[in-house]
């Protein structure tokens, strides 16, 4: 008899793609300037620890929320008991008007809205609970961040159908490739219950264009399915073009009366823009009441503790603060991605152009032996081992062109990255001298055998 679950122990989880065990070799040798210096510098994690510095100032000069007081007096007793799982209402209204600040205030979003889970990731799984049945299908558009394969398919057993997305135009997403995806769906017997999205997007950087945010509204309303915006890297926006939410498209296009304004689903999250994973800190916005009800009930499953919340509602009502950090914050995702940019260049890499996230959508095809995957896994391998850098995969985010890597820049100090590039770099010189060696060597070895058939032709066929 099984002792385990054919749920736990099905293969859909994602833990044996090379994104995760790029983690796990990371975990075994471990960069350290100090104890490990020769050790794996982890460029795969999205983490962002920039403006750590900004938060630890706000709890120095606010001691009460810190030490669970209120004037003065200990709040201990009262959040340590048991929390209704519909939140803390102060913690409501500061994050719904956080995400308003971040989107310039052209929005403003209703509390009453918003349900709070543990996290982006406990958000987006409860929403395809909410919204899909065991073997109902999500479009994604190509590549996604990898943990979606967990996320939104593990528990809950709905399918993910891939909007394939190319660098021929920047990894767009296109009318044509949506109904692609809407045909294999049909191929496969899934009935689509939505589009996911992540805006700006995980691994690549960059914002939806309105035109492609339009495009997805128009296509859910032809088929009659739901449109999930992650914008969990709202914040995160550091050069133009400028973050456009999907609640901005509604409401300039007077979709508040439609069918579609209940179909439009929000996740999003303090672990990226405030830099705080750990908390697990997430939400999920809905206009559609039925969805905020079921989500709400869900939530009871991955509640947030009422200490962190405490925290957090108290350090987002600090309008000032929350100002001052969404600006600051944005300066230095701006230098550290140039920094990356700018060093890539330097070692003959090229990236995707971008404006958001923590990450670069590096391009070394060229680096590949052959246009394959076994040959990007070979070169991934090559990078994690010998060069001593992780970095994701293009094939474990499911992009379909090989030889495309994310790169994290946020998650190490200044002069981490500088290291990372600096090894990056004598890779590629490495590589490219023993490519122009094995050449020479090659002309070399065969220039002994071209004179020797030359000599046994005559000075007509020499000539020509």
């Amino acid at each position: 008899m099984k002792l385990l679950s054919k749920k736990v122990m099905c293969n859909s989880h994602g833990q044996d793609s090379s994104y995760f065990l790029g983690w796990q070799e990371y975990e075994k040798n471990p960069y350290d300037e100090t104890r490990n210096p020769k050790g794996i510098i982890q460029m795969g994690l999205a983490e962002n620890q920039l403006s750590f510095d900004l938060l630890e100032s706000w709890l120095a000069q606010n001691p009460d929320a810190a030490g669970f007081k209120r004037n003065g007096e200990s709040i201990f007793r009262e959040l340590a008991l048991f929390q209704d799982y519909h939140g803390l209402p102060a913690l409501k209204k500061a994050l719904v008007q956080f995400m308003a600040e971040i989107r310039g205030n052209k929005v403003s979003f209703d509390s009453n809205k918003l349900v709070l889970t543990a996290g982006a990731t406990s958000a987006n799984e409860t929403l395809m609970f909410c919204l899909a049945d065991h073997g109902d299908a999500f479009f994604l558009p190509t590549p996604y961040y990898p943990g979606f394969d967990r996320d939104l398919k593990w528990r809950t057993g709905a399918e993910i159908v891939p909007i394939q997305c190319t660098s021929s135009n920047g990894f767009r997403i296109t009318e044509s490739a949506l109904e692609e995806a809407y045909q294999e769906a049909k191929r496969r017997n899934l009935r689509v219950k939505g589009v996911l999205v992540t805006n700006p997007s995980n691994p690549l950087g960059t914002t939806l264009s309105k035109q492609e945010i339009q495009l997805l509204l128009t296509f859910i309303s032809t088929k009659d399915i739901h449109l999930i915006s992650d914008e969990i890297y709202s914040g995160a926006v550091f050069n133009s073009p400028s973050f456009v939410s999907v609640m901005e498209i509604l409401i300039e296009n007077n979709y508040m009366n439609s069918k579609i304004w209940d179909r439009v689903h929000i996740v999003y999250s303090l672990s990226k823009d405030l830099g705080l994973p750990g908390f697990r800190i997430g939400a999920i916005y809905s206009n559609d009441e039925l969805v905020v009800a079921a989500a709400t009930k869900m939530s009871s499953f991955g509640l947030i503790s009422s200490q962190t919340q405490y925290l957090l509602s108290a350090m987002l009502s600090d309008k000032k603060f929350t100002k001052m950090y969404i600006s600051e914050n944005q300066k230095r995702l701006k230098k550290r991605h140039e920094m990356l940019v700018r060093g890539l260049q330097n070692a003959g890499i090229s990236c995707l152009d971008s404006n958001a996230g923590l990450f670069c959508w590096v391009d070394m095809r060229h680096l590949l032996r052959s246009n394959t995957f076994d040959a990007e896994i070979e070169l991934w391998k090559k990078i994690v081992y010998d060069v001593g850098l992780n970095i994701s995969p293009g094939s474990s985010c499911h992009c379909t062109e090989p030889g495309w890597f994310r790169a994290c820049f946020a998650n190490m100090s200044e002069d981490t990255l500088n290291l990372a590039i600096q090894r990056l770099k004598a890779f590629v010189d490495a590589t490219n001298n023993n490519n122009q060696n094995h050449h020479q060597s090659s002309l070399s070895s065969k220039k002994p055998r071209w004179v020797f058939r030359l000599s046994f032709n005559d000075s007509r066929q020499r000539e020509r």
